[in-house]
């Protein structure tokens, strides 16, 4: 997760509903997900002033790669996001809730080189909503996405080993630990060991219960 440009977790726990995705062609513009109160769209330049407010505080910002230190930063951050997406590399979508579209957050779908055969995700969301519902909410929306839309196979996750909540936040939707990289992720001039997690879509589609 650190790798990405941003990391991690987590209204009331909601059951997550895992609706059917329809197909469409991301590239051009991801398609609005939705369960119970959380809502995943298309990053706009509008939210580049939440995104800042809420991601660059010391907890949240503690375990994942430097945000950008600026509103302006955010908002080519955001102009970057919609490039990759273009050139089929990288998803991204805001969290947002029903009836207040301010982007509290960000799910990172990024592929590693395979054709998306194999893939990394990420997330960030303001630690106001921590231990609230929405993490779990959006990443179940964002693995439906990944593997029955994008096509992914193998999504993996890395998570600093002293980043317990991250990891529990992993394992709470299905992922599997596989190992520590050792020093393989740099913060503040300190090398840091990571922990690899990842799903199989197999896995994924044969065991996660279907909540009507």
């Amino acid at each position: 997760m650190e790798k990405m440009p941003y990391r991690d977790v987590a209204l009331q726990v909601m059951p997550v509903v895992r609706e059917r995705i329809i197909s469409s062609d991301w590239k051009t513009g991801l398609p609005v997900l939705a369960s119970g109160s959380v809502v995943l769209r298309d990053l706009r330049p509008s939210d580049a002033p939440s995104l800042f407010a809420l991601l660059t505080t010391e907890e949240v910002a503690r375990f994942i790669s430097p945000p950008p230190t600026t509103v302006e930063g955010f908002e080519r951050f955001i102009s970057w996001t919609h490039s990759e997406r273009q050139a089929g590399k990288y998803a991204c979508f805001a969290v947002t809730l029903k009836g207040y579209d301010t982007a509290i957050g960000i799910f990172q779908v990024r592929d590693l080189g395979a054709g998306f055969d194999t893939a990394e995700w990420g997330f960030a969301i303001g630690s106001q909503f921590w231990g609230t519902g929405v993490f779990e909410a959006g990443a179940n929306l964002v693995l439906e996405f990944a593997f029955n839309t994008i096509g992914v196979r193998r999504l993996e996750a890395r998570a600093a080993v002293r980043n317990g909540r991250g990891h529990g936040a992993l394992r709470k939707v299905g992922a599997v630990q596989e190992g520590v990289l050792r020093q393989s992720f740099e913060k503040k001039g300190q090398y840091l060991d990571q922990v690899l997690f990842a799903i199989l879509a197999k896995d994924w589609r044969g065991d996660r219960p279907r909540v009507h």
